[in-house]
């Protein structure tokens, strides 16, 4: 794929999902715990708003999807999920416009602080989000699951 040369992003539209699906495969963020489909219903279901999809402009390559965010604000703190760029499209400054994007409109909504996780031994990724200004915060991320989407 050519870089793009002037991506939109949008909020999600229902027409987007199997791409969105195929983006997040490709960038290795599906896990057998989270079926994506239902993870994007979630999302539509709370803060629609907040999922942004970059979608391709060039001369043939219109509509392609690109790239993804899912952002999130609860009144204390903005979180950051399924930052996506499809693998032949890194590189080109993305995934920053992705991140602004979900920034502007957690500031709009009064955020203060976003949080987001990056699995352990990521180093590429957690090398992008320091480019960003992200830094440790020096905390222990505890989960528990209340619904396991596996088979």
């Amino acid at each position: 794929m050519p870089t793009p040369q002037s991506p939109v992003i949008r909020p999600f539209e229902p027409g987007d999902e199997a791409a969105v699906i195929a983006l997040w495969h490709r960038c290795g963020l599906v896990r057998p715990w989270n079926d994506p489909a239902k993870d994007i219903a979630r999302k539509r279901a709370l803060q629609p708003e907040l999922f942004g999809v970059m979608v391709d402009t060039s001369p043939g390559h219109e509509g392609a999807v690109l790239g993804t965010v899912m952002a999130g604000y609860e009144g204390h703190r903005g979180w950051i999920n399924y930052l996506a760029v499809d693998p032949t499209a890194q590189r080109h400054g993305l995934g920053r416009a992705l991140m602004t994007w979900a920034e502007a409109r957690l500031a709009e909504a009064g955020c203060p602080k976003i949080n987001l996780q990056v699995r352990e031994g990521n180093e590429p990724v957690l090398g992008f989000y320091a480019a960003l200004g992200f830094t440790s915060d020096r905390v222990v991320s505890l989960g528990k699951r209340l619904v396991n989407d596996e088979g």
